[in-house]
């Protein structure tokens, strides 16, 4: 399969979100060895125009839409550079996962397919545009920034799902802020005190959209209760904080270093136990391999300011974590959530961030912004990231009637219409494109975002079969 070819070759080019500027290259090399017409922008999208098949010219313009970046996560303790090192795939069965990261699955394999199209000839479609985004998982400012003469297409192939029995039709807006809460370092409290490693590890992480409601923890939320626990029973001096992965990521791990006054070692050895006790008791089913570990650290020189660390405990306190509603017209929808996806902390500040998705654009603002005044209450700044519409697309069109009788015509099943609680760059095609229609499909892919991502080999063959019986009925 061809566009498994391709997929390898796109893995062995780093691609995180924000440095894209590789893989663009190699898109751009792509379609002028294939002698086809392409423009970069700014932002480094890349779209490929190819002619329509001869005798299908006026067929109606076709769009296949895929973004280039990927969420790198990798698993405690692997020696991985994202901005440097390749997505070591294998295949296990019929499915492809990764070595210690994140597979890249999302949305390589759609953008690999895409490739294939233009690569092969013998595949019967009308004029066809190829576009790929940067930034959709962090941001979205590919799509957010692109001009309005970019595509010329009003009917779109978004290759850009996981959900293989479906077609997506609508997704939630997303409003991602970055919180900059200040911190002063003093020099650490002498007298005998007992350094500590905390190390909360093992999560399943995922997706913060797709998996917000399957009854995961986050290590935002655990590490957030271990530290307030402690200082409960003892006065704690936090020197490190690292929390999370990546920013559309619930965090599957979490790291601090604190100084303890000798005394009450035995104590904290003690709700080490508790711990992992209340853990494999709370999230046994759903969440089964969270360990806490606290082991000795060597001294630092400094910790931060105990009025700093209250703050930013305080302020996490405050905020919403996870699920915050449930959709009342879609079934098993969630309607609003937020996740605290990543917290560092170095000389000078705590760095936040918070991802708030909803299908009312009202609600997800205000949530946004009383989250933002919860970081300001304590002294906090705030930068807002992203604004994505949500989206909705009219089921009913033919477009979309054309796309189900093409699954089961190929495959013999229609897939289900639903609106899924991710975030697709579809709102902002809607916005600049007017008249623009989106059939959102792709293969079933498990766990993105996280390090036990891996895809369903099958599915994509049947999604591949699918696009191009789509690709020549719309020609």
């Amino acid at each position: 399969m061809r566009y498994l070819e391709i997929f390898k070759q796109l893995n062995a080019i780093p691609r995180p979100s924000h440095h894209e500027e590789r893989v663009a290259d190699f898109l751009c090399q792509f379609a002028q060895q294939l002698g086809l017409e392409y423009d970069r922008d700014d932002h480094n999208c890349v779209v490929i125009r190819k002619a329509a098949t001869p005798g299908h010219e006026g067929a109606t313009p076709i769009v296949i839409l895929n973004h280039m970046d990927m969420v790198c996560v990798a698993e405690a303790g692997k020696d991985f550079d994202p901005l440097n090192d390749p997505i070591e795939a294998y295949v296990d069965g019929d499915w492809m996962r990764a070595r210690g990261t994140s597979l890249g699955a999302d949305n390589g394999i759609g953008l690999s397919m895409a490739l294939a199209i233009l690569e092969d000839d013998s595949i019967v479609h009308g004029p066809l545009e190829v576009i790929t985004t940067t930034n959709e998982e962090d941001g979205m400012t590919g799509a957010a920034n692109l001009s309005a003469d970019f595509i010329k297409g009003r009917k779109v192939i978004n290759l850009d799902s996981e959900d293989y029995d479906t077609i997506t039709t609508g997704a939630a807006g997303a409003y991602l802020q970055i919180h900059h809460l200040p911190l002063t370092r003093v020099p650490a409290p002498s007298g005998k005190l007992r350094w500590y490693n905390i190390d909360i590890e093992g999560g399943r992480g995922g997706h913060s959209g797709v998996d917000i409601n399957k009854g995961r923890a986050s290590a935002t939320t655990l590490m957030w209760g271990l530290l307030s626990a402690i200082g409960d029973d003892e006065v704690v001096n936090l020197s490190e904080l690292s929390i999370g992965e990546a920013n559309a990521s619930i965090a599957s791990s979490a790291h601090a270093v604190i100084c303890i006054d000798e005394a009450g070692s035995d104590l904290l050895k003690a709700r080490e136990q508790h711990f992992n006790e209340w853990l494999r008791d709370e999230y046994g089913a759903t969440d089964p391999n969270w360990r806490c570990r606290i082991t000795d650290a060597a001294p630092n020189k400094n910790v931060i300011n105990s009025d700093d660390v209250d703050a930013l405990l305080t302020a996490l306190e405050q905020i919403p974590q996870g699920v915050v509603k449930m959709s009342e017209t879609m079934t098993d929808t969630v309607e609003t959530s937020n996740n605290v996806g990543r917290i560092t902390a170095d000389k000078r500040e705590f760095t936040i961030s918070t991802h708030t998705r909803s299908f009312i654009e009202q609600d997800m603002i205000q949530l946004g912004e009383a989250i933002k005044e919860a970081f300001a209450e304590q002294g906090a700044s705030t930068e807002l990231v992203m604004s994505a519409p949500a989206w909705q697309e009219n089921q009913h069109s033919d477009f979309l009637q054309l796309t189900s009788d093409t699954f089961n015509d190929v495959l013999g099943w229609r897939p289900r219409m639903v609106a899924m609680h991710f975030v697709l760059e579809a709102g902002f095609f809607v916005q600049k494109y007017p008249g623009i229609e989106m059939a959102s499909i792709g293969p079933r892919i498990v766990e993105p975002h996280s390090t036990g991502e891996h895809v369903k080999l099958s599915t994509c063959e049947d999604i591949w079969k699918v696009t191009i019986e789509l690709l020549r009925r719309l020609a």
